[in-house]
């Protein structure tokens, strides 16, 4: 089952998190205060997939008006190949729509072979054309990768 991520799927979408090799999670804003006020800003597009009572997948998805972006886009290894994803996926997109957003991107590592594989097998066009920038506003807001 598909449905609007809340911050009561916290605990359960942190420890998915920790279970995904080379995942990024940054100390302040995956924390549960930073994921709160994401969810906040973004009350009706940010996902979860629920499959025996625990959380199998999810995105957090968010917009600024006019473009939409999704982060930490995730499916538990034991439930993949299931079409979890891309039902996330649609889910998201289809809550974005609802809002009037019509372009959505996102960020994946050029490493992650499975996830960019994902993308392009559901029809995802990555951008050669751009480059992509990024700037830190808190230097305490530190970056831990999954191993």
């Amino acid at each position: 089952m598909v449905r609007t991520m809340t911050i009561d799927d916290y605990d359960m979408v942190y420890a998915l998190w920790m279970q995904i090799k080379g995942f990024a999670i940054r100390s302040i804003d995956d924390s549960r205060v930073g994921v709160d006020r994401f969810l906040k800003r973004n009350p009706t597009t940010s996902v979860v997939a629920m499959e025996d009572s625990r959380v199998v997948g999810a995105i957090l998805c968010g917009h600024d008006g006019r473009r939409g972006c999704m982060y930490h886009v995730c499916v538990d290894p034991a439930y993949r190949l299931r079409g979890i994803g891309k039902s996330m996926v649609v889910f998201a997109m289809q809550a974005l729509k609802e809002e009037h957003v019509s372009k959505v991107s996102l960020i994946a590592f050029t490493e992650n072979d499975i996830g960019n594989a994902f993308w392009h097998d559901i029809g995802w066009t990555q951008r050669l054309d751009l480059n992509y920038y990024d700037f830190t506003l808190n230097t305490e807001n530190i970056i831990a990768y999954n191993q």
